[in-house]
């Protein structure tokens, strides 16, 4: 066993009062929670080049709802150009923090353009031989372009090929549910 120095014997005889341990404990959780306000008044918000995760829901001006994955799984996409989501929700998320919800609304122009009526062809009816065809129906044109049939009689089918939202101004809810900065 060591022998004890008078320092030792002074330190064993001496405790810290309680009132000093408790200030202690106070100014760290004192500072602990000016920490997390600090942290949380300069939350982190959605730049260009940011992967981020969003809950949506999207509607017309009527309220009528086209699309929603708000109970499923999240949207994930890369912010900024070549984002594959259309410019309007691009530009809507910059700038969100997390957890933030957003409305927006946007024009054609921002969302999936204006109807271009040179994308609506009547087609003639023999050239779908003896098929039935009916309004809705999907159609393919031969240069692989996807379309809807928007009418048809005897002799002609007129038929779509703008995008299904095309001339629409689309209302927006969403949630930033994750942002993981860009790289």
């Amino acid at each position: 066993m060591e022998a004890e120095t008078k320092t030792d014997k002074k330190a064993k005889g001496k405790r810290t009062p309680i009132y000093v341990v408790m200030a202690i404990v106070i100014v760290a959780v004192i500072g602990g929670i000016v920490y997390i306000v600090a942290n949380n008044s300069a939350a982190q918000t959605v730049v260009v080049g940011d992967n981020i995760s969003v809950y949506y829901t999207g509607s017309f001006t009527n309220g009528t709802v086209f699309d929603s994955n708000v109970g499923k799984q999240p949207f994930s996409f890369v912010v900024g150009p070549n984002s594959h989501v259309i410019e309007g929700f691009d530009q809507a998320v910059i700038g969100m923090s997390l957890n933030q919800t957003k409305n927006v609304t946007i024009s054609p122009a921002n969302a999936y353009g204006i109807v271009n009526s040179s994308l609506i062809v009547t087609i003639s009816r023999a050239q779908f031989g003896n098929h039935t065809v009916y309004v809705g129906m999907p159609v393919t044109a031969s240069n692989g372009a996807s379309g809807v049939v928007t009418a048809e009689n005897a002799t002609n089918i007129t038929a779509n090929f703008n995008p299904p939202l095309a001339g629409k101004t689309l209302v927006f809810e969403i949630k930033v549910i994750g942002i993981k900065p860009k790289q």
